[in-house]
């Protein structure tokens, strides 16, 4: 019995640990995500900056032009592992998103990329200009 409270204290404290390690850099040019596999985005080829639900907690989900879309491990808030945080930081990757795109950036249509994330009478401030 103290064998398996061990083994579930190692591994609780393995993804505490793992954890600091996932989320977003935010650079003038680019979203870092730290994730498994790090990525580098381009603001330039993002087209939507969107939150969904996934596996019962909410998470921030980058879509990029060419129709791949990347979801943070962080910002990420649910039952489990409430962020009070979780908006302002959604708000503030958008922004940054916004600002950093550059003024060439226009929105691609491609089938199953939202322009404005979830319905666009949601108030979503990442609309893009179409809409």
């Amino acid at each position: 019995m103290t064998e398996s409270f061990g083994m579930w204290g190692g591994m609780l404290l393995v993804l505490l640990i793992a954890g600091r390690y996932f989320g977003v850099t935010l650079t003038e040019s680019t979203a870092n995500v730290h994730s498994l596999r790090r990525r580098t985005i381009r603001w330039s080829d993002v087209q939507a900056i969107c939150i969904e639900g996934f596996q019962g907690a909410q998470v921030v989900v980058i879509y990029e032009a060419g129709g791949r879309r990347t979801r943070l491990r962080a910002p990420i808030t649910g039952f489990f592992c409430w962020d009070r945080g979780f908006e302002d930081k959604f708000q503030t990757i958008g922004r940054w998103w916004q600002e950093q795109r550059g003024p060439d950036w226009a929105p691609v249509l491609l089938p199953g990329v939202p322009l404005s994330g979830p319905a666009p009478l949601d108030g979503n401030p990442f609309a893009s200009p179409t809409q």
